[in-house]
């Protein structure tokens, strides 16, 4: 299972960190992301990473984003600064759970949070 957290009401500029943490039968994360879907928009991958830490980021978001993990806690973040109105939006994250050293749980959607950016 997986609960994000972070979300809320920003002023354009601030910072906000959104945090996945995965809970139950857990081993580890594989690989992550952190999607968001805005008003009136389909959903759209923000940021990734791989199990062994390499990251991409969508170019609306780079240079202002970075995703990060802690093995130790089962958690994943997004860490976002200089935040924008345009960044409004429910924010998933998505993970491949290993639940023993040889089954992975692929595709496990958490609960979204919302993240509202005021100009």
């Amino acid at each position: 299972q997986l609960q994000a957290s972070g979300g809320g009401l920003v002023q354009a500029g601030g910072s906000l960190r959104l945090s996945c943490a995965a809970s139950g039968r857990i081993f580890s994360i594989n690989a992550a992301g952190w999607y968001r879907r805005a008003p009136g928009k389909q959903r759209e991958l923000v940021a990734a990473i791989t199990s062994g830490g390499s990251t991409n980021y969508a170019d609306s978001v780079k240079g202002r984003c970075t995703i990060s993990r802690d093995n130790a806690k089962n958690t994943v973040y997004l860490q976002m600064n200089s935040v924008q109105p345009e960044d409004t939006a429910v924010y998933y994250c998505n993970a491949d759970i290993r639940t023993s050293p040889s089954v992975v749980a692929y595709g496990n959607w958490g609960q979204g949070t919302l993240v509202t950016v005021s100009s």
